[in-house]
């Protein structure tokens, strides 16, 4: 049984970050791990010190600027379905599939509508599926990644971070999206905060999984480029990640 986290939260909070450092310890640990970066700023595959070529929405506008050209009789699904798998890139341990942005200004409503039940195939390959995505629930709403199991929401310690996270669990009940359980993760904390944000979390009814502090190195990794891969397990980020995989029961 395939098990499907997403990660969406607030802006600048450490969110790839997080998908990274899950694919990192995940990998090779527990069967089949694929990589998802539904963010149209594709940051995890630097964050994971790795290079893709080609992105699904590459693909997308394979499909729409050939659309007219296809015979009639042609199975379009197969067709896509080919060309994902394409884009697809084996790491060690993990695979990792960017969705990318479409460039063109035609509507994708064509091609989105195949890529849902593809999208559905692929994921069944996998154990643990891992999805960053933007700031918000865009993929998710479209129905493209479905039957997600655990919904990560990453803010930070502040007040106004928290009423972001409940303003986006709201929605995800609004939009019937169907997640088994929705989390939320506070990150970049400081000790002398933890009590004050629990607290805060609580009254807004807010399960929080797990809290990632803020970490110099890791900054430093952040300035200097380096991958998130290559963060000791000593590190105080690395510890608070396995934390939460253990809460997750993975």
């Amino acid at each position: 049984m395939t098990h499907i986290i997403a990660i969406t939260g607030k802006g600048g909070t450490g969110k790839t970050a997080l998908a990274a450092l899950l694919v990192k310890q995940l990998a090779g640990t527990r069967g089949a791990v694929l990589a998802i970066d539904a963010d149209p700023d594709s940051n995890l595959p630097e964050t994971l010190g790795v290079d893709v070529k080609k992105t699904v929405g590459d693909m997308r506008e394979y499909m729409l600027n050939e659309r007219k050209n296809m015979p009639p009789d042609m199975n379009k699904e197969r067709l896509l379905e080919s060309k994902i798998y394409e884009v697809l890139e084996e790491f060690s341990g993990y695979d990792l599939l960017v969705m990318g942005r479409p460039e063109g200004s035609g509507c994708y409503c064509f091609a989105n509508n195949l890529l849902r039940g593809i999208m559905d195939r692929i994921i069944k390959n996998y154990d643990i599926v891992i999805i960053d995505t933007a700031a918000g629930l865009e993929h998710l709403s479209r129905g493209i990644i479905k039957n997600v199991d655990s919904l990560l929401i990453v803010t930070d310690g502040s007040r106004r971070g928290l009423h972001t996270a409940e303003r986006i669990r709201e929605l995800a009940n609004e939009l019937d999206l169907g997640f088994k359980d929705m989390y939320v993760v506070v990150s970049k904390t400081i000790p002398e905060h933890s009590e004050i944000i629990e607290k805060t979390a609580k009254d807004l009814g807010l399960s929080v999984v797990g809290s990632v502090p803020f970490d110099d190195e890791v900054a430093k990794f952040d300035l200097d480029g380096v991958p998130l891969t290559s963060l000791p397990e000593s590190n105080a980020v690395y510890v608070a990640v396995s934390g939460i995989i253990s809460k997750l029961g993975l």
